[in-house]
């Protein structure tokens, strides 16, 4: 069990946000597999500020996947204010504050990963999101700029300060991005240095990993990213089955869900064939099936061809 605030989850394993990937019937799917929580994709707030319709779109939800935490993203600590009440106003479990994407789109506008070269600012954004939301604030962030440069200890003490309710370190620095290895070092420094919640990100690929991480580091929970793409199983100790037919029905849970919460599928049609064809990785023939996936030309006929693999 995990406690963050006054939110408790099921399990101390938790869906990471991730970019093209993280949007709901993917997080309820994750729910169902044993996820904790579920954490949406990056979320702009000049975009929630400004009413952008595409990213209020962003903020669906529904009770199957409760508890649901919100990520948002930005440099200007009163436009994070305002969309922390924004995003507010729609009752998340929890809002998350991304301090930690390498990615040059985000962070070369001083938001993601380019906040931990300012700690100054980076205050700022977590006490007005604070100040402004009525649910518990998280913070995720890297182990620094670079390996001259870890600066994670220090940050996690300066959202603990500001009111955090829990931080969430992922292994890397920016520089990194996500190349080499993550230290789990400095996540365990990390640990011994607040009193909140400490969850723990990178590498890991599998449920006895993750079991085994919580143990080796002394983290209260573990954040699972890229291995849960096409996955969901990894929060299962059971893990994915080796069975094709197994996994082709979960994959028509999948697009079930889709049908169900998306308005229109076939104007989500790109991202529902790429969650898709990333199941069948690793089955003799994957290929193939991917390939006749990509070929379907609506959703409909999308949802034909997954009847027929078996």
């Amino acid at each position: 069990m995990l406690s963050i605030g006054s939110i408790t989850l099921s399990s101390p394993l938790v869906l990471a946000p991730l970019a093209g990937y993280g949007d709901l019937p993917f997080r309820i799917l994750c729910r169902r597999f044993g996820a904790g929580l579920c954490v949406s994709e990056m979320i702009s707030s000049h975009g929630l500020a400004y009413g952008q319709p595409k990213t209020v779109s962003m903020l669906v939800s529904c009770s199957e996947e409760r508890p649901v935490s919100f990520q948002l993203f930005g440099a200007d600590p009163s436009i994070m204010g305002e969309a922390a009440a924004i995003l507010a106003s729609h009752e998340p479990d929890l809002i998350d504050i991304n301090m930690g994407c390498p990615v040059k789109k985000v962070t070369k506008r001083g938001a993601g990963a380019a906040l931990m070269n300012d700690i100054g600012l980076a205050e700022k954004i977590v006490r007005a999101v604070v100040d402004n939301s009525t649910c518990p604030v998280t913070v995720k962030l890297r182990s620094g700029p670079d390996n001259n440069n870890i600066c994670a200890p220090d940050f996690s003490r300066m959202a603990e300060a500001n009111g955090a309710a829990a931080v969430a370190v992922h292994g890397r620095t920016w520089k990194q991005g996500f190349s080499g290895e993550a230290d789990w070092q400095i996540i365990e420094t990390v640990q011994k240095g607040v009193t909140i919640p400490v969850l723990g990100n990178g590498d890991v690929q599998n449920y006895a990993e993750a079991m085994s991480r919580l143990q080796q580091h002394g983290c209260d929970g573990i954040l699972i990213g890229r291995a849960a793409i096409g996955n969901p199983w990894v929060f299962s100790e059971d893990g994915r089955p080796e069975n094709l037919s197994a996994v082709a029905g979960v994959v028509r849970q999948h697009l079930a869900l889709a049908d169900t919460h998306f308005n229109e599928p076939n104007r989500c049609l790109g991202s529902i064939k790429n969650h898709l064809g990333k199941y069948f990785k690793g089955f003799p023939g994957s290929s193939k099936v991917r390939k006749k996936i990509y070929q379907q030309p609506d959703f409909n006929s999308l949802q034909a061809c997954l009847h027929l693999i078996s």
